[in-house]
């Protein structure tokens, strides 16, 4: 699955598989949801559920968090895919396979990506429970989706001066405003993982500029915006990055505080959606 001649095929029979569950109608965007934010999907209304397993090219995910499904139906009225957990490259998957969640969402029709993910707060003012709208990011996974022959409807130097869009930014925090949701931007810093930075690492990142840390959607943004498609994301911030807090690390706080923080990424995310 992992090498890049076969990304157009596996695109197209993923979508494919999905328009012939759900239908052919266009979504208005795609939604890829983070670690213990699997609980949106209940506001996917009339959804078809496509296990990852029945999707051609699709791996089942190994993470707590993410249940490893398509979701296609409908939030606010407006049509929408969702995709309630991700391909990691600590998985041991290549970032093109990474990146298909989105490939698959522009072979669907959707104009919008939005990527959401549970980070590390290197910003010392962030507390576990923050959201924060992703205004850039850092790629120091030293991964690229597009490395390889490249892909048909690909551009192939994109442009990412501006990779998440600045007009939806703005709707995210009208809408935030609107519905009463504390919001800030930052930058989002996407190393490969698994295992979760040294205070020393943690450090360099905020020399380099991060304002919060994660394994995740650098893949997917990069693709999608190859694609033409514009981009927004949130990152949950769950725990105070190593060394800024006296307390050890460990995946079942991130999914614990992404399930508390649920109410407010849903309803941020369900306003969103109702905006475009």
């Amino acid at each position: 699955m992992s090498g890049a001649p076969d990304v157009p095929r596996l695109v197209q029979d993923a979508a494919r598989a999905l328009r012939d569950r759900a239908g052919a109608e266009p979504p208005v965007a795609a939604i890829i949801l983070g670690s213990g934010l699997g609980g949106f999907a209940a506001r996917v209304h009339g959804a078809v559920r496509v296990p990852y397993r029945d999707v051609p090219g699709f791996p089942v995910p190994s993470v707590d968090g993410h249940a490893g499904e398509v979701l296609m139906g409908t939030v606010a009225g407006r049509r929408v895919v969702c995709f309630a957990g991700r391909f990691h490259l600590y998985e041991g998957h290549g970032a093109d396979v990474a990146a298909l969640p989105a490939r698959v969402a522009h072979a669907l029709g959707a104009p919008v990506l939005f990527a959401s993910n549970a980070a590390g707060g290197v910003r010392r003012t962030f507390r576990p429970g923050d959201l924060m709208v992703i205004a850039d990011h850092l790629n120091l996974m030293f991964r690229n989706p597009l490395i390889g022959p490249l892909v048909p409807g690909d551009v192939r130097f994109p442009d990412m001066s501006d990779p998440y869009d600045p007009a939806l930014r703005r709707q995210l925090h009208e809408v935030a405003r609107a519905a009463g949701v504390p919001l800030q931007d930052g930058v989002y810093c996407g190393l490969t993982g698994p295992t979760y930075e040294t205070p020393a690492e943690v450090r360099m990142l905020e020399r380099l500029g991060a304002d919060a840390v994660g394994m995740s959607t650098v893949p997917e943004v990069i693709a999608a915006r190859a694609m033409g498609m514009r981009c927004a994301g949130v990152s949950v911030i769950t725990n105070p990055a190593a060394g800024l807090s006296l307390a050890p690390l460990a995946h079942d706080e991130v999914v614990e505080v992404g399930r508390q923080v649920a109410p407010r990424f849903e309803a941020l995310v369900e306003g969103f959606v109702a905006s475009l």
